[in-house]
């Protein structure tokens, strides 16, 4: 009966330390790939957003003066959006600490303007007025 119990608590003494050391190896492998599923998630969603406002400014420098399109976006977090005749753009904080900028180029007569904006709904508007050069972009 004694070698019983004895080969039992080497079992699980044996079982213990390969699990500690199982956890050991693969838990910052997880966290690891954890930041990289986060960091992608949040390129997509600001990349999404950003393809909204792009969208609208192309429809409306398609159609011209007297045009006008609104945007609506659910922002997770505080961002910086860039806006240019050229292209809009944001830079994402990675979990590295890293910068990223996500950019879509547009064609467009916008003048060279930036928003910040905190977490919430926010609505923008991107006309082009009767008679002016510059379409105009704004939030309400």
């Amino acid at each position: 009966m004694d070698s019983k119990g004895q080969v039992s608590l080497e079992y699980l003494l044996i079982f213990s330390i390969s699990l500690i050391i199982l956890i050991v190896f693969t838990l910052p492998l997880l966290e690891q790939s954890m930041d990289d599923a986060f960091d992608v998630s949040d390129s997509i969603k600001t990349k999404a957003d950003l393809s909204k406002i792009a969208q609208a400014i192309k429809e409306v420098y398609g159609d011209g003066q007297g045009s006008k399109q609104t945007v609506y976006l659910d922002i997770d977090k505080p961002v910086k959006i860039d806006i240019t005749k050229n292209h809009v753009s944001s830079k994402i904080k990675l979990k590295n600490n890293q910068q990223k900028e996500i950019r879509i180029d547009v064609i467009s007569k916008l003048e060279k303007t930036s928003f910040k904006l905190s977490e919430g709904k926010k609505t923008f508007v991107i006309e082009w007025p009767e008679n002016s050069q510059n379409m105009i972009i704004h939030q309400e």
